[in-house]
């Protein structure tokens, strides 16, 4: 996995006008930790030629090096976030959040501080946490590590990426591990509508994360779907269909 080789245009943000009856409801679509806009650009398209306004944003430290993924405060993540939600709002009357991964994790923190512009909240195997041992002591590991191997590109389709990078860097992983923290806690407040697809067969995320949110969200409208043919970047696997119909008619239903 490597951002080198992308599609033009597919690593920048993205963003589309909508049309029809469906111009004015919004979708924003967050891509996860060490990916990029690539992850989340057919599920952008597909809800585009619905008639949806989408937008694509490249959050802070992600598409270009990934050692600028060791120069970034957790804060600029929600703040991106926060300024393309703020947009949205100012031509759509209806705002949908989308969240792969890490860009679930950021969702639900934006979106506890943001229920008044947020009419609901999709996530694909999202991140709320970082189970084990090693983790506690990533700020240690950081001075003296710059980066492991990448945990990205989990995906069952044969021959897909989604145009990543191909290293995980230690200090943007101590970030992240203090960002999950904060959005965990904020989970009882959030009592927006919740659509999340789990991938049954996920190399990257352990199940907790997905039983984490379901538990501990305030939300009383909440579905899952189990997804039984696709790994973690499910945006971009076997089951990407299912994924953007069901939530189509997620964003429907509550657009009326």
């Amino acid at each position: 996995m490597a951002i080198e080789g992308a599609p033009q245009g597919w690593l920048p943000e993205y963003r589309a006008k909508g049309s029809g009856s469906n111009a004015d409801i919004g979708v924003l679509l967050v891509h996860g930790f060490t990916g990029s806009p690539a992850s989340m650009r057919p599920f952008a398209h597909f809800l585009n030629e619905k008639g949806y306004q989408v937008s694509v944003p490249v959050i802070p430290g992600h598409a270009s090096r990934w050692q600028d993924l060791n120069k970034v405060h957790w804060s600029s993540w929600p703040q991106k976030v926060e300024q393309e939600l703020v947009e949205l709002k100012k031509t759509c009357r209806k705002v949908f959040l989308v969240g792969l991964s890490m860009g679930g994790g950021n969702s639900l923190y934006v979106s506890a501080d943001h229920q008044d512009k947020v009419d609901g909240i999709v996530l694909v195997n999202p991140m709320i946490h970082i189970p084990g041992l090693q983790i506690k002591f990533v700020s240690i590991i950081s001075k003296v590590q710059e980066s492991r191997a990448s945990v990205g590109d989990d995906i069952k389709k044969p021959g897909v990426t989604e145009w990543g990078y191909d290293a995980l860097p230690i200090k943007g992983v101590a970030q992240l591990y203090k960002y999950l923290k904060l959005a965990r806690k904020r989970l009882p407040g959030i009592k927006t509508p919740v659509l999340l697809f789990h991938s049954v067969d996920d190399h990257t995320l352990d199940v907790s994360n997905t039983e984490i949110i379901l538990n501990e969200i305030g939300s009383s409208d909440k579905q899952r779907i189990e997804l039984l043919n696709s790994y973690h970047v499910a945006t971009l696997d076997y089951d990407a269909d299912i994924i953007f119909e069901n939530t189509r008619l997620f964003i429907q239903e509550r657009s009326k």
